[in-house]
């Protein structure tokens, strides 16, 4: 249901921002105010997608932020609630958005004049950084072997002096403040170009929250767009902001779900039975651990 009446035959806006928002209304309110602070210098429309929020959020977003396009749903995941918006729209850029974001003056212009700069790229992220002013290692990232996986999620592969094969994942090769060709980007922050995703196709729908971001990167390289990280652009990422630090078993169990997905899909076909039984083996006990210790353990990206 979309709070708002057809546009008939108004013009296209350059680019379209769409927030999937469950809730939170803190923190997608200070969203929205960045972006009412902080518009990018093209013709820009806003639309926020409820998935299923419980509280007064929708009601709130209709109050206070009137010109924002407000499609109501009920929960049907990340990647659904932005197929919906990917599927309605026409602008030829869109920016999806995480509600625990915060952008700054040329944020996002940064990263248009990145896409425009680069017609072969299909996608552009830009710097992220956590309330404390350390970066988001997931703005920029290389897609996981099993080696980089364990090293990252034990948290062996996050220190400086780790060995490559252990934090390949944080995408060591390209510097924190140099832009290039990165594997995949954060879903907090994606600027896609229209062209790439009706050919590339929206987020898979059966990565219910979770791992949908690095899915799509790999998607768009494989049909040939490169993926780019610009980090003259930054913007605050409130990182498990959405849910308070701390993961529901629910979402535990799609975390976890995800990364089987993705192995599945992308790394399994080329190893061993053997070491694939090893990695799902590892993603259950992971799981189990997780949802064991799960009241004093903080969401990690």
């Amino acid at each position: 249901m979309e709070d708002e009446p057809d546009r008939g035959q108004e013009p296209t806006p350059e680019l379209e921002v769409v927030i999937v928002s469950h809730g939170a209304w803190d923190l997608l309110s200070r969203c929205l105010g960045s972006l009412r602070e902080h518009p990018p210098s093209v013709e820009t429309q806003v639309t926020v997608v409820d998935s299923g929020s419980t509280d007064e959020t929708p009601d709130l977003v209709a109050e206070n932020f009137p010109g924002v396009r407000l499609i109501r749903l009920g929960n049907v995941g990340f990647s659904a609630a932005n197929n919906v918006a990917l599927e309605a729209g026409r602008s030829p850029m869109v920016l999806l958005l995480n509600p625990d974001t915060e952008v700054y003056e040329g944020s996002i212009d940064a990263s248009i004049e990145a896409m425009k700069a680069y017609p072969e790229a299909g996608m552009v992220g830009i710097k992220l950084v956590t309330p404390d002013g350390s970066l988001d290692h997931a703005c920029k990232r290389s897609f996981p072997t099993p080696l980089a996986a364990l090293g990252h999620l034990s948290g062996v592969g996050r220190g400086g002096e780790a060995p490559a094969a252990l934090s390949q994942y944080r995408a060591t090769d390209l510097g924190d403040d140099e832009a290039g060709e990165v594997d995949a980007i954060n879903g907090a922050y994606m600027l896609v170009r229209r062209e790439a995703v009706d050919q590339v196709g929206l987020l898979d729908e059966g990565y219910w929250m979770y791992g949908e971001d690095l899915d799509w990167c790999h998607r768009f390289w494989d049909a040939g767009w490169q993926v780019r990280y610009e980090p003259s652009g930054v913007a605050l990422h409130v990182k498990g902001g959405t849910s308070n630090g701390l993961r529901s078993p629910a979402q535990e169990i799609a975390f976890h779900r995800a990364m089987g997905r993705f192995y599945r899909r992308y790394e399994a076909p080329d190893r061993f039975l053997g070491l694939n039984l090893l990695v799902y083996l590892g993603i259950g006990l992971r799981l189990l651990t997780r949802l064991i210790r799960r009241p004093s353990r903080r969401t990690e990206g």
